[in-house]
């Protein structure tokens, strides 16, 4: 699930739709088969493409697209600009073509000739573009917000802001001043650890901003509270959990090739942030288990010494019991025989204490107690 989502904000960061693209090189492999496709396909931020090839003309392709508009405060009657229109057939003219008008329930058409695509790598790479278009309609309208906000927008020098919606719950303000223009981005996350990571990445982004090397950036501010230009906007839109992301772009950020790359990144912010949390965060609980399993590791190896050591004792204790029980299991008799004789020494030593002598014989000869014979035995007497 965790590499699931980091994918899908990586995703965002793309300006080509991985599923059109994969779509439209299938289309252009077996344009000389005749296949028939009609195909719905739907992605985030609510956008919607459905692609038509017909088996009659193998080599055209319909694709029809709905995108969701960035702000209903400045949108032409007539729906995309001359300069939009411009910028999507600007891809290829010769394969590209706006049809007029845009089929039922989309915002625009394109008539799409396979059999004009240059050879080799250059026909992936205007395949590639071709699934982009999206980004280029969206970046296109943008554009025009930043540089056509007409003075009738502001009141006592101070511009109204310009609420932009490019994914569902996730607007963004755009302020238009005299000398700049600023990007206020509210922030909100679920999570609690979420929302520590990105106002710590704010905090550094701010300090980093500020360093000599990174001078020609736009100045970064992080505030816990809505800037005063936001006075009198949408309660829902003031209510974050992290804070507002507030860049100032001066007239140099949005000239030449820097204003489509401005551009882009102000759309993706939210996606940039959303997958250096999910980084960070699937980094910390990556080391934590690698911690984790170091420690279970270390007490493993600790129990295992102990372990041996108790094994040591035990054995030790065993050999020093075995060894008594040898000593406990000598011949009885042995112990006993000891014991007598030296009980009978000390026996002797008493009954000998008054020596006579001569009275040895003496003992031997008269004291002597006679023996008696009888050849009729005896009888009991009562």
């Amino acid at each position: 699930m965790r590499k699931k989502g980091i994918s899908l904000s990586m995703a965002y960061l793309e300006r080509a739709s991985p599923a059109l693209k994969e779509i439209l090189l299938k289309l252009y492999h077996s344009a000389n088969k005749s296949t028939e496709i009609d195909h719905h396909l739907y992605e985030f931020g609510s956008v919607e493409y459905h692609i038509q090839s017909s088996a009659s003309d193998e080599h055209i392709t319909y694709l029809s697209i709905s995108t969701p508009l960035l702000t209903q405060e400045v949108l032409l009657p007539y729906g995309f600009s001359h300069r939009t229109k411009q910028m999507v057939t600007a891809i290829c003219p010769d394969v590209v073509e706006i049809i007029e008008p845009a089929k039922e329930g989309y915002q625009l058409t394109l008539r799409l000739d396979f059999a004009k695509l240059p050879n080799g790598k250059d026909s992936l790479k205007v395949i590639a573009e071709i699934s982009a278009v999206q980004a280029r309609i969206l970046s296109s309208r943008l554009k025009e917000i930043l540089m056509n906000v007409s003075s009738h927008d502001s009141y006592q020098g101070m511009y109204k802001p310009i609420r932009l919606v490019y994914r569902p719950s996730e607007p963004f303000f755009i302020i238009r001043q005299p000398q700049t223009i600023i990007a206020v981005f509210p922030i909100h996350f679920t999570d609690k650890p979420d929302v520590i990571i990105a106002t710590t990445f704010f905090q550094e982004l701010m300090d980093v901003g500020s360093s000599e090397k990174w001078a020609k950036a736009p100045p970064c501010c992080w505030s816990p509270i809505p800037p005063p230009e936001l006075r009198g906007e949408l309660f829902e839109d003031l209510s974050t959990t992290g804070g507002f992301v507030s860049f100032e772009i001066s007239p140099r950020h949005v000239k030449g090739k820097k204003l489509d790359k401005t551009v882009w990144s102000l759309l993706n912010f939210y996606a940039y942030v959303k997958f250096h949390v999910k980084s960070t965060r699937s980094f910390i609980q990556r080391r934590m288990r690698k911690r984790l399993e170091g420690l279970v590791e270390l007490l493993h190896k600790r129990n295992i010494k102990v372990e041996d050591e108790e094994e040591e004792k035990r054995r030790r204790k065993i050999q020093g019991f075995k060894c008594t029980i040898r000593i406990a299991n000598l011949p009885k008799l042995s112990v006993l025989k000891r014991r007598y004789n030296g009980f009978s020494r000390t026996i002797k030593r008493i009954r000998s204490r008054i020596r006579i002598h001569g009275f040895g014989r003496f003992r031997h000869r008269w004291l002597k107690i006679p023996k008696f014979s009888s050849s009729m035995g005896y009888t009991k007497l009562e």
